[in-house]
């Protein structure tokens, strides 16, 4: 019963994401490559994938925890706590160590939202609001206001270029791929994705029904703070300095990145393939008009607009299966 129940809500996700958000890059990169001349160039469409890890990486967290009916305002200021301490603890405690430390931090802050929402059902957005408030400041008072270069070759190589064929990837974007490959893996073919989707879809039945519902939202929001700290790491390969008052707005890109990719904001419908074409999407349209001369305040405009639209469509698709 629990298996059956959890596998519809799986398909009902997993058909929902994904065809809509790949026609419209496909719209972009056209209209992009007829109206400038350097969008659809190696140097390009390289720096394009490289500026979509750091997003990518806390989108594909901010996925998992919108799957199960939450939503987490904190991820941006918990990976800038994470670049801090990787870059202010390497030159004494070494770039493993400092690593390590840094991604036990984020987990830690990822897995006390979780156990609020689970054990006390606090509401997810008041938690993370909260921990927006507390990690953000916490890290201005860590970083005591000075920002840290980074040297260390392991804290780096992210950022480090693999030439295949005419468009150089790099270690990140690797990554970046095989860790969207894994949790869409485990999403679609494990227990654990179909009772996040269950959870998604209604938490009191899914709990009625015998899914482990504070374990699995446990789980979720842990696994979510690890991958925001592999964003940290991404984000000093992208720039090897850490800043407290960097990524301000990572968390509203990443729930752009989310939404546009076709998962519900109500939770229980949509999936990290989608998520992965939401980042390219927004990377696409930044570049894209940024090379046409448009301001970037106008870009704010058009990507708010985008996501009002998309959740707007996904209320009346909900509105239509009742």
């Amino acid at each position: 019963m629990t298996t059956a129940t959890g596998t519809r809500w799986a398909r009902l996700g997993l058909a929902r994401s994904g065809v809509g958000p790949l026609l419209a890059l496909a719209v972009a990169g056209v209209a992009f490559s007829a109206t400038t001349a350097t969008f659809f160039t190696a140097d390009n469409l390289s720096l394009l994938l490289d500026q979509s890890v750091v997003v990518g990486l806390l989108a594909v967290g901010q996925t998992l925890i919108i799957l199960t009916g939450g939503i987490d305002l904190a991820n941006g200021a918990i990976a800038v706590v994470g670049t801090i301490i990787m870059a202010r603890h390497a030159p004494g405690q070494g770039a493993a160590v400092s690593l390590l430390a840094a991604l036990t931090v984020c987990t830690a802050l990822g897995t006390a939202s979780g156990t609020l929402v689970a054990r006390l059902r606090l509401p997810p957005f008041i938690v993370t609001l909260g921990m927006l408030a507390v990690v953000a400041a916490s890290g201005r008072l860590y970083s005591q206001s000075r920002s840290y270069p980074v040297d260390a070759a392991l804290l780096v190589v992210s950022g480090r270029q693999l030439p295949l064929g005419p468009i150089a990837l790099s270690h990140g974007v690797l990554g970046l791929l095989l860790v969207y490959a894994a949790l869409w893996y485990m999403l679609r073919q494990t227990a654990w994705g179909r009772h996040v989707y269950a959870i998604g879809g209604n938490q009191e039945a899914a709990r009625l029904m015998g899914i482990p519902v504070n374990r699995t939202l446990l789980s979720v929001y842990a696994g979510a703070g690890l991958l925001y700290g592999l964003a940290a790491w991404a984000a000093l390969g992208r720039i090897p300095n850490a800043d407290a008052n960097a990524y301000q707005t990572a968390n509203l890109d990443s729930i752009t990145a989310v939404v546009i990719g076709g998962t519900s904001l109500f939770g229980g419908r949509g999936g990290v393939m989608g998520t992965l074409l939401g980042t390219l999407l927004v990377s696409v349209l930044r570049s894209g008009l940024t090379q046409a001369g448009i301001d970037a305040l106008y870009q704010d405009v058009g990507t708010g607009i985008l996501v009002v639209a998309a959740v707007a469509v996904d209320q009346v698709a909900r509105r239509g299966q009742k």
